[in-house]
């Protein structure tokens, strides 16, 4: 439920997944570039991403009392806590040549003009160096911005899922998950009344665990053979803009992005626990989503389908 698994064959993972393939690169590591921290980066220490259309970081004493000067975050981007003003040009010392076309993303903005771009690679350079990481290797800056587009096209694709079921209200939610999540999967491309969400504005919050991500740890600690795993490596909120019958509602999601073990054949393995933050409805939506799939396997139900069939 809301879990987003990627590797470099996403059309059988997620038959609504990201367009963007994974770089068939065996030592391929997370970007340090958001959404992508980790706390021992092989390439370079975590940077703030470039642009309105990169991913956010939420600066860290954002929320402190303000002074009289004007604040330092008041040249980033509202939208994303980004910088609007990074270069394309190339930078100095730079021993190779990096792209500067900006892929767009299959996320629509907010304000219904068009879609998110994502940084070209060299904007996420420029960023890296901006923030000091001089360290970066520019070669593999091409392989970082794939990853990067990669996750925040499946994260979307979770997000787009979860509006699907409950854009229209919880009684279509029930009617839906109560059918198993492996049929709404089947359904998901013949539902053309779907309603369509966009992306309001987005944050990073690395630095703050969410509260399940927080029990998973402890519950690892208590039962490790069952529930050990890493932490993860980022968080990010995104506020996603619900509209059905005229009315817009602004649905807060979470996003924990874990990274497991690599495949044998060296490609990396990526989750994303993708979830409507908790409110009353949204807890009676998880609750529907994970609630209808169970009593859809445990009724019997999948086994009388194929009986009629």
């Amino acid at each position: 439920m809301g879990w987003f698994w990627a590797d470099s064959n996403v059309s059988i993972v997620n038959a609504r997944g990201a367009p963007h393939q994974m770089p068939k690169d065996g030592d391929l590591t997370p970007p340090p570039g958001c959404p992508m921290h980790q706390s021992t980066p092989v390439v370079a220490k975590p940077p703030t991403p470039p642009a309105e259309s990169a991913c956010p970081y939420t600066p860290a004493d954002l929320s402190k009392g303000s002074s009289s000067a004007p604040s330092k975050y008041s040249k980033y981007n509202p939208l994303n806590y980004m910088f609007s003003d990074l270069s394309q040009d190339r930078a100095e010392n730079q021993t190779v040549s990096l792209p500067t076309e900006r892929e767009p993303s299959t996320i629509p903005k907010g304000d219904g003009e068009g879609n998110w771009e994502y940084p070209s690679p060299q904007q996420m350079y420029n960023a890296l160096l901006r923030k000091g990481y001089t360290d970066t290797d520019a070669t593999a800056v091409e392989s970082m911005v794939s990853v990067h587009n990669f996750l925040n096209e499946g994260a979307w694709a979770e997000i787009v899922e979860w509006e699907r079921r409950f854009g229209r209200g919880l009684k279509r939610g029930w009617e839906m998950c109560k059918r198993g999540e492996e049929n709404n999967m089947i359904d998901a491309a013949r539902d053309q009344d779907a309603p369509q969400p966009k992306l309001i504005r987005f944050m990073g919050r690395p630095k703050e665990m969410t509260p399940k991500a927080a029990m998973i740890q402890v519950m690892g600690w208590i039962y490790p053979s069952a529930f050990g795993t890493e932490p993860p490596f980022d968080r990010h909120d995104w506020f996603v803009q619900r509209e059905y019958n005229g009315q817009k509602k602004e649905v807060r999601y979470v996003i924990d992005y874990y990274s497991g073990d690599p495949e044998p054949t060296g490609e990396p393995v990526f989750y994303l626990d993708v979830r409507p933050a908790v409110t009353p409805t949204a807890a009676v939506e998880r609750m529907m989503r994970w609630g209808g799939d169970v009593w859809y396997r445990a009724s019997g139900a999948k086994l009388r389908e194929k009986e009629s069939n």
